[in-house]
């Protein structure tokens, strides 16, 4: 019997533990889409305690407590920190196969030197001994903890609206090594359906310095603030959809869809779809023109517990994965932009697991010479960076595409303590390379398999954001 989480966790081979040890673990991580506030970083947090750094926003930690039957007020209520992390601890181990009771028993590990088992009875002494060091190792700040888990760069999510003053401030400060990129994410601009619409777009219009009167306004607005983006350093974009739409439409027949949806008229499906392809095709082109990476989520369900967000708001826990039928639409999407060679480099990201194998076989439909692996299918998401959720993307990637130019794992994350899901990911990548080897599938050259690896948890990243 193994022990619990040592040295060679997950890695189940002598090949596996050879490439994780000798190569994966010790390149640098490209978290490039991730939710951390850059704030913090430049004012480089101190967290009073083990709380505050590990269950504040993290609605992971806040799904596991509620199936425990935990109160809402120990979530995300008014209960004391103490409270909160005691019932914390008491749900974690029921974790049995769930990343979770992995995440944070590595995160104990890196970072506080803690090998023993959270549960209720040890609460006492993992809170002692974790707050004891944040308040007393001066590594254990914002900035220290990016360093001290080899972070090269942090890609993080940003508004259009946004100023961006603490990315200048961060890439002005020769004291921080760290690349701290903003990622351009236009959803609000997009997401004409939304009762906010009208006041977001009266927002970016104050940002922009005229007022909108027609499609082309809200066109070229978006193109001058991923310009304004790129100018700040951003290499990659984000959008976030329900699922992906594809409806042509006039100029006249947006202006009036625009104009509608700024009145706070009803929109057909139609109406909405056709609003959402022209700005998505927009910024696309323009992510093209600049050599930006576009990144693409849907097939997420989200807010599906009414009551719950009308008391707490959207990312709170209540979001599901949607069953889509984005395919069709995706290619369409695709294929307009590769018409006329303004195809950017781009990441695709299903929240459903059904959707692995069909994103396998886009890749191929659609890659460019500009570099390898120019579409990519994007790491398991959120439900899916699991152990199981993660082979079974390696694996479908391998199968239908080149596994050796994957651009390897993100944390997607709000917490300073999560880059420890990159050495989870390594190992479960070292693991299903070395056990393809040692089963005779691949050639047993550590010089290939070491670069290889290499490669995926680093250096592929690198060059395919140009950071």
């Amino acid at each position: 019997m193994k022990k619990f989480m040592d040295k060679d966790f997950l890695l189940s081979n002598e090949t596996a533990k050879t490439l994780y040890h000798d190569y994966a673990a010790k390149m640098p991580i490209l978290d490039y889409h991730c939710h951390i506030n850059p704030q913090e970083i430049w004012e480089d947090r101190k967290f009073e305690n083990i709380t505050q750094v590990w269950l504040g926003g993290d609605h992971y930690k806040w799904r596991v407590m509620r199936g425990n039957g935990v109160e809402e007020k120990y979530i995300t209520g008014d209960a004391s920190d103490r409270e909160k992390f005691q019932k914390f601890a008491e749900a974690l181990p029921k974790c049995i196969g769930n990343p979770m009771y992995h995440w944070c028993h590595l995160e104990l590990q890196r970072y506080f030197g803690y090998y023993g088992v959270l549960n209720g009875e040890t609460a006492e002494e993992v809170w002692n001994l974790a707050n004891d060091k944040l308040q007393n190792d001066p590594t254990m700040t914002a900035r220290g903890l990016v360093k001290q888990s080899n972070v090269y760069m942090v890609g993080t999510t940003d508004d259009p609206i946004d100023s961006l003053e603490f990315h200048e401030k961060i890439a002005a400060d020769p004291t921080i090594d760290t690349k701290v990129c903003p990622s351009f994410r236009p959803d609000k601009a997009l997401d004409i359906e939304k009762a906010t619409f009208a006041g977001y777009i009266h927002q970016l219009e104050d940002v922009v310095g005229y007022e909108f009167k027609c499609i082309k306004c809200v066109r070229k607005a978006l193109v001058e603030r991923i310009n304004y983006f790129f100018e700040k350093g951003c290499r990659a974009t984000d959008h976030g959809l329900g699922y992906v739409p594809y409806v042509e439409a006039t100029d006249e027949e947006l202006t009036a869809i625009f104009k509608k949806g700024m009145a706070g008229e009803a929109l057909t499906k139609n109406e909405i779809d056709a609003y959402k392809t022209d700005l998505l095709l927009t910024c696309a082109r323009e992510y093209a023109k600049l050599g930006m990476v576009m990144q693409i989520h849907f097939s997420c369900l989200r807010n599906t517990n009414a009551a719950m967000f009308e008391k707490l708001g959207p990312d709170t826990g209540f979001d599901c994965i949607a069953i889509t039928d984005s395919g069709e639409a995706l290619t369409k999407v695709l294929s307009n932009l590769y018409k006329t060679n303004e195809l950017p480099k781009t990441i695709l990201y299903s929240l459903n697991p059904g959707d692995n194998a069909q994103l396998g076989t886009f890749l191929g439909a659609f890659q460019g010479p500009e570099v390898p692996g120019k579409i990519q299918h994007g790491s398991g998401w959120w439900f899916n960076d699991t152990k199981t959720g993660m082979i079974e993307q390696m694996t479908s990637l391998a199968n239908l595409g080149l596994l050796g130019n994957f651009i390897g794992m993100l944390t997607d994350s709000r917490s300073f303590l999560s880059y420890t899901r990159h050495e989870y990911f390594r190992r479960i990548m070292c693991n299903l390379i070395g056990t393809w080897v040692e089963n005779g599938e691949y050639p047993d050259d550590m010089n290939v398999l070491g670069a290889m690896v290499q490669d995926i948890a680093s250096n592929n990243a690198k060059r395919y954001f140009g950071v």
